[in-house]
Parts: C-alpha cells; sequence; structure tokens
C-alpha cells in the first residue's frame, strides 16, 4: 500500500481515465478524443503536457465536464504558464512541474519529462505515474509502479494515441485517433 499523499482526491465513476499528452494545438484530434470521452462517459482527463497555448485549454475545458489534471511540458507558451493570467477553470487542477492525484483510491503522479517520470516511480510513493514528451507510447513497470507514456494527440514523429485507464482492473487500453469518427 502506497502512502496517503495530500493530493487530490477523485472518484472515477465508470472506472474509466483518459490520459493524454503532446497535443501541440491540433484541435481537431484533441475533439476526436473529447468526443470518444463523452461516448464512453470518461469523467476524468489526465494531460501530461504540451497543449501548447491557453487558447487549447479553453476548448479542453469547454468539451470535458469530468475532472481535468494538467501539467506543463516544454512546448506550453508563457502565457498558458503564468498562473496569473490563466482563468481558473471549475473542472482543471493545474501543476507547474507534476501533478498528484488519488483516483479510486490510487496515487498518481504525471508529468511532462519521462526522466522526472521515472524518478517519481522509482520514489515508491505512487502506484502509477503517467507522462508525455517522448510522443511515443510506452508502458513498463518500476518496483510496484507503473509508468506509461500514452503517445501523443498531434500525430507527430508516431500515430496519434491517447490511452484509457481500467481503474478497477488497472488495464490499459491505447487508443488509435484516426480509429475514431
Amino acid at each position: 500500500m502506497k502512502k496517503n499523499m495530500s493530493a487530490i482526491g477523485v472518484s472515477a465513476p465508470g472506472g474509466k481515465v483518459a490520459i493524454i499528452s503532446d497535443v501541440h494545438n491540433n484541435e481537431v484530434n484533441l475533439k476526436k478524443v473529447l468526443d470518444f470521452c463523452a461516448r464512453e462517459k470518461i469523467a476524468a482527463l489526465i494531460c501530461c503536457g504540451d497543449l501548447a497555448d491557453a487558447e487549447t485549454l479553453d476548448f479542453m475545458c469547454d468539451h470535458f465536464a469530468g475532472e481535468i489534471f494538467y501539467t506543463f511540458g516544454n512546448m506550453d507558451n508563457d502565457h498558458l504558464r503564468d498562473f496569473e493570467f490563466v482563468p481558473t477553470y471549475k473542472n482543471a487542477h493545474l501543476f507547474k512541474n507534476h501533478g498528484e492525484a488519488n483516483i479510486d483510491k490510487k496515487e498518481v503522479a504525471f508529468v511532462h519529462f519521462p526522466q522526472e517520470a521515472k524518478q517519481l516511480a522509482e520514489s515508491e510513493k505512487y502506484d502509477f505515474v503517467f507522462y508525455g514528451h517522448t510522443h511515443k507510447p510506452w508502458t513498463e513497470v518500476v518496483g510496484q509502479c507503473t509508468l506509461l507514456n500514452p503517445g501523443n494527440v498531434t500525430g507527430d514523429f508516431y500515430p496519434p494515441t491517447f490511452a484509457i485507464w481500467h481503474t478497477e482492473s488497472d488495464k490499459f487500453e491505447l487508443v488509435r485517433i484516426h480509429s475514431l469518427k
């Protein structure tokens, strides 16, 4: 059992959480992801950075009714990173370096960079650590922690993908965005 942290606690009704990263302002693909989430009644979304600008964050918040957890990436512009100018969203929790949440009684961390993700996983504080940056879907186990990269929404370097975490079984599903309608 992991140490209980002072993270945001969330229940995921239906037991599904979407994990995305590296949107890079691709609202066409992001809309496909959010439409899928609506159809599948996904109540929480974790984004591991690189939306790129505040307008894309606005778009995501306007088109996703559930809880959003967002940590910044290296390609997020300064306006998005400046908390003084980013509006407060009723459904979004923003984190400058890495975020933490307790989702369905599991300790979760999310960050943009793989090196930091590995360090978080090695800390033995988390059940799951999610990250982005490489655009490549990847999963591995570090000690008792599952480390996962959902790929990228934008479709740069690798086909556009995201992951669904089934919290009741702790299984992950990779979804190819081009196969969505």
